[in-house]
């Protein structure tokens, strides 16, 4: 019966030794993948799942040592179920480091993603005003031609109306003249003693 119990300490043993390392692996692989987060979490979850394991066979340890007839067994088995529970809360000490380590993580790819879209934004921003320059531009060249074109039209109009007045003056001047003209020859014809 010792033997067979001898046997079952010797696999539940075994058995903390390999979660162990499961562990040390899963977390050395957290420590190296790059992402995304979804790999992140799945592999945070088995950290967890090999701890569950690893903490039943530790209770399975110590209910073991309750078992033991001897006192020099049981001592030992005691002794090595500490051991293990001291290295399974320094384990899990640096699962809540991964862990924090993840969401920190998690954090900064979220950070890098607004900080992508905020460049993005402003590269459009930075478009739609490069955009907006020029068109102001154009149209301010248009409103200097058109500028040029008014000018030029208000010259014109106070040429013609200069003109126009001249000819005016001008008719007058020429109708008056063949008035006095007529009444001239009239009165030279009608009246030659005046």
């Amino acid at each position: 019966m010792a033997s067979s119990l001898d046997v079952h300490v010797r696999i539940c043993g075994q058995e903390i030794i390999k979660y162990d390392l499961e562990i040390k692996a899963l977390i050395q692989d957290i420590r190296e993948c790059p992402g995304p987060q979804s790999a992140l979490m799945e592999l945070n979850s088995q950290v967890k799942e090999k701890f569950n394991k690893l903490r039943l066979r530790i209770q399975d340890l110590e209910q073991m040592s309750r078992e033991q007839d001897r006192e020099t067994d049981r001592l030992v088995i005691q002794t090595e179920t500490e051991s293990q529970r001291r290295q399974m809360l320094r384990k899990a000490t640096k699962e809540s480091l991964v862990q924090t380590s993840s969401n920190i993580t998690e954090s900064l790819m979220s950070i890098s993603r607004m900080m992508s879209q905020q460049v993005n934004q402003s590269e459009d921003a930075i478009s739609t005003l490069a955009t907006s320059s020029r068109t102001v531009q154009e149209t301010n060249e248009e409103f200097k031609s058109m500028t040029g074109t008014i000018h030029l039209g208000r010259k014109l109009i106070l040429k013609y109306n200069r003109r126009e007045l001249t000819d005016k003056l001008l008719i007058f001047l020429a109708l008056a003249l063949f008035l006095a003209t007529v009444l001239y020859i009239l009165k030279k014809r009608l009246f030659p003693f005046i």
